[in-house]
């Protein structure tokens, strides 16, 4: 297995410079850390066994908010459909075509649910 190469995200946004004039952006990055409230939003529920050696998944996707609540969110989800699954890349993956069950979830939590694919 290679390794993973650090980029600057990673070092925590630490700069360091000799220019004496320079003055260091202060401000984090927002654009997806501002919380909507789930009636604001509109996930994507996707159904999926490509690349997975034939096995099912369900995929939601157009998250928008910061990842701890993602994360959350994904927790509760596999805890309700009793399965396993990740959230990597802003999605969350849950294992198995539970499509309808996590559909009605997330209505049930006030967000707005469209069906994507077969």
């Amino acid at each position: 297995m290679g390794k993973k190469k650090m980029g600057l995200e990673d070092l925590g946004g630490f700069v360091f410079s000799t220019n004496e004039d320079f003055e260091g952006n202060e401000t984090k990055q927002s654009d997806n850390t501002e919380l909507l409230s789930p009636g604001e939003q509109l996930l994507e529920a996707h159904f999926s066994k490509k690349g997975r050696g034939g096995k099912t998944v369900t995929i939601i996707k157009s998250f928008e908010g910061p990842e701890e609540e993602l994360v959350t969110l994904g927790k509760k989800l596999k805890k309700s459909c009793g399965v396993g699954g990740s959230v990597k890349d802003g999605e969350i993956i849950i294992q198995g075509d539970d499509r309808e069950k996590v559909v009605k979830l997330l209505q049930k939590d006030g967000y707005k649910v469209k069906k994507v694919g077969g």
